[in-house]
């Protein structure tokens, strides 16, 4: 039975694929973090009192800032595989906490990797890159591939680029299997609250049911290569299943705005949204009721932000035989109704 090590398992990323190697009969050891409050609920339907017979998932405490604890859990467990996922991962927050995100995002990564040095354990390992990393991209660079030079926007991004490269730097100085999934924006009915595609649909349905009034956003213009966090897991682990280790762009290759998602969402709410003004002053306006539901709040704007990312997979279609199966349309829908039946149940 392989042994795999999920750092962010109680993430969106981390819950998915937590499920896939269940599925593939592997026993699953979690990183989380102490907390007063329980922090779990992403994984409680998988989760099982480890003194039951057959339970194949197990949780430690530890820290990604700790790096005498990760040196246990490592010779304690002695993975096969190691999915890094675990990170400060939200953008727009790394601007108001940037040096806690580059000792987590990136120095977290090193001691990761040192300690797989260290303990001599001979495992595979994933780092979960970004493709944030590339930042300011040049519209004649488009789509993105695994060659474009990277020009990271945010504290995250860089922390991100820093852990790329030390993980590419530890797989050329030991001969280490360290392999990197820069994987562009993936979404579920499981992703955080405080992000973009979450607080459309959520915001959306709340104002369906008569909670909410209006949902406040920042930059409308914004176009990301959106996929479903399911696709973007399996292929996480076609890559530690490689003969040897290398680095693959996971996306979808179509690219759209925070207001196509918006205007998409709309449509599952029956609601019919127009714009209306400019800048900060722009308005989403329900053409039905004639009620302005979206408006625009400067405070959700990056210092710098990143205009457009479109990936190119052409790389992991031909090396992994991997394609995202849930394409823009299917995501919006799959997201909004979840949270339509989740706003419902809690009246």
């Amino acid at each position: 039975m392989k042994k795999a090590l999920i750092t962010g398992i109680t993430g969106q990323d981390g819950s998915y694929l937590a499920e896939l190697l269940l599925e593939k009969g592997y026993e699953i050891h979690g990183i989380i973090r102490r907390a007063s409050s329980f922090n779990t609920k992403r994984i409680d339907h998988l989760y099982k009192d480890p003194h039951i017979n057959g339970v194949r998932m197990y949780l430690h405490y530890g820290d990604l800032s700790d790096g005498s604890n990760i040196n246990r859990i490592l010779e304690k467990i002695h993975p096969d595989e190691i999915y890094h996922l675990g990170a400060q991962s939200h953008v727009r927050v790394s601007f108001d906490t940037p040096k806690y995100t580059g000792d987590v995002t990136g120095l977290g990564t090193t001691r990761i990797l040192d300690a797989i040095k260290d303990s001599g354990i001979k495992t595979k390992f994933y780092q979960a890159s970004s493709s944030e990393m590339f930042g300011k991209v040049k519209l004649e660079d488009l789509p993105i591939n695994e060659n474009t030079v990277f020009h990271p926007r945010s504290p995250y991004a860089c922390a991100k680029v820093y852990a790329y490269w030390m993980t590419k730097n530890y797989r050329e100085s030991y001969n280490m299997f360290a392999s990197n999934g820069i994987l562009f924006n993936h979404e579920s009915s499981r992703r955080g609250e405080t992000f973009v595609t979450k607080k459309i649909t959520r915001g959306l349905a709340k104002i369906k049911l008569e909670k909410d009034k209006k949902l406040y956003l920042g930059n409308l213009d914004a176009k990301r290569d959106w996929g479903h966090a399911k696709d973007f897991v399996y292929g996480m682990w076609l890559i530690l299943q490689q003969e040897n280790p290398d680095d693959y762009i996971l996306a979808t290759g179509e690219s759209r705005s925070v207001r196509e998602f918006i205007e998409k969402a709309a449509v599952y709410f029956d609601f019919n949204i127009v714009w209306d003004g400019e800048g900060l002053n722009e308005k989403g306006i329900d053409k039905k009721t004639g009620k302005t539901i979206v408006e625009i709040d400067p405070k959700y704007f990056r210092p710098a932000e990143v205009d457009i990312l479109l990936g190119d997979y052409a790389k992991a279609k031909e090396k992994l035989g991997w394609e995202p199966k849930i394409k823009f349309d299917k995501l919006v829908e799959i997201m909004a109704k979840a949270d339509y039946d989740k706003e419902v149940k809690s009246l």
